[in-house]
């Protein structure tokens, strides 16, 4: 069983972790245009012999929805406010 200090540092372990995975995306600045970029390329997919299989299509669904759910998430604030945010837990 954890002790109480190690599961404050397990979560201080998960919030960097997940801080430096924001940071990341927001570095390539073109994640607010994901969910387009997704759907253009599946929608092509969707096409071909390739896309014609169901399990396929639940994961690209998938897919669209997460990066949805990112850009939603982050579109309240500027690439800057983001970064800084990033920063600081990173380095708390």
């Amino acid at each position: 069983m954890k002790t109480e200090s190690e599961s404050n540092a397990n979560q201080k372990r998960v919030i960097r972790s997940v801080s430096k995975l924001v940071s990341d995306i927001c570095f390539d600045g073109e994640f607010r245009k994901h969910p387009e970029y997704l759907t253009e390329i599946f929608e092509y997919l969707l096409e071909t012999e390739q896309g014609n299989d169901l399990s396929l299509r639940i994961k690209m669904l998938s897919c669209i929805r997460i990066s949805v759910m990112l850009a939603k998430a982050l579109h309240p604030f500027s690439d800057e406010e983001i970064q800084k945010a990033c920063v600081k837990m990173i380095n708390a």
